[in-house]
């Protein structure tokens, strides 16, 4: 068996136990002593030998052909954006000498935007770090300023977890959208200190690491308990920041002539008489986050 790191057998295997012999049409008997499907069962279903499939989720074999990811991902019930990490993780790619990761730079054009905007926005990383935020955005969560981690903050911090009615499902969409940002990049120092620091820290992290659950950074309706304001739903948009590696715009904003629209005013009213002057880069915090 071929050694070192293996992610390619690691998301077959954990994909394999999420789907269940009934969605598949495959009639159960007795006592399964595996979750989901076994090997040779999504050998047959995608068409390929046991032996072959059993090689690719055993390292043997790292660099699959597309037509066999394919017919697997149609086995396993991936969708778009599964299908495209798992076809990622099955390319042939060269080796390369590790980088040395490149600071992640928020472009001045952006900073002087995030102040104009009189909506709640923020700036995030491939790794999920805040680079930089507007005062709105501190005032929907004091954790919104750059030098945090959303990871961090929605797993870890009791008062970011009360902001989120529906926590469950929030966490199952960051963790699926972290995945796809990093890919396959996953020798990075920073990647490996966080995931780490989270799967000590935190069992539902843990868990929804294991699942290998993949989904695009996109935008969604979200609904927060707010301290100040109360119940409050906004619409979360995500948007690429062009000449960026992965960075983002996040921006939230209301249905207008809502209730929601009201209490976001409010919120933005107090803090208007509240602010001081300041970077919104917040150099001293960014560069904690850079550790």
């Amino acid at each position: 068996m071929t050694t070192g790191p293996n992610p390619l057998g690691e998301y077959l295997r954990a994909r394999r136990e999420l789907v269940t012999p009934e969605q598949m049409g495959i009639p159960v008997l007795g006592v399964r002593r595996v979750p989901g499907l076994r090997r040779e069962e999504v050998a047959m279903l995608a068409g390929i030998s046991s032996d072959y499939y059993l090689r690719l989720e055993q390292g043997r074999d790292r660099n699959p052909s597309a037509q066999v990811l394919e017919s697997i991902a149609r086995v396993l019930r991936l969708d778009d954006d599964n299908t495209a990490y798992l076809l990622g993780l099955g390319a042939d790619k060269p080796r390369r000498a590790r980088r040395r990761p490149r600071k992640e730079t928020v472009p001045p054009s952006i900073v002087t935007f995030l102040a104009t905007l009189p909506l709640p926005a923020f700036v995030e990383g491939r790794y999920l770090d805040v680079l930089a935020a507007n005062p709105l955005a501190g005032a929907l969560s004091p954790r919104l300023v750059a030098g945090a981690n959303r990871l961090r903050d929605v797993f870890l911090d009791p008062a970011e977890k009360a902001l989120f009615p529906d926590w469950d499902r929030a966490t199952e969409g960051l963790v699926a959208g972290f995945r796809q940002s990093v890919g396959t990049d996953t020798d990075n120092p920073r990647f490996i200190e966080l995931v780490g620091e989270l799967s000590l820290a935190s069992p539902r992290f843990r868990r929804l690491w294991a699942r290998h659950d993949v989904a695009g950074r996109l935008g969604a309706p979200m609904r927060f308990d707010h301290p100040q304001v109360g119940e409050l739903h906004l619409n979360r948009e995500k948007l690429h920041i062009t000449g960026t590696d992965g960075i983002m715009l996040v921006v939230y904003h209301p249905d207008p002539g809502t209730d929601d629209a009201d209490k976001l005013a409010l919120l933005g009213s107090a803090t208007l008489k509240s602010a001081t002057p300041h970077d919104a880069t917040a150099p001293e915090r960014a560069r904690r986050a850079e550790r």
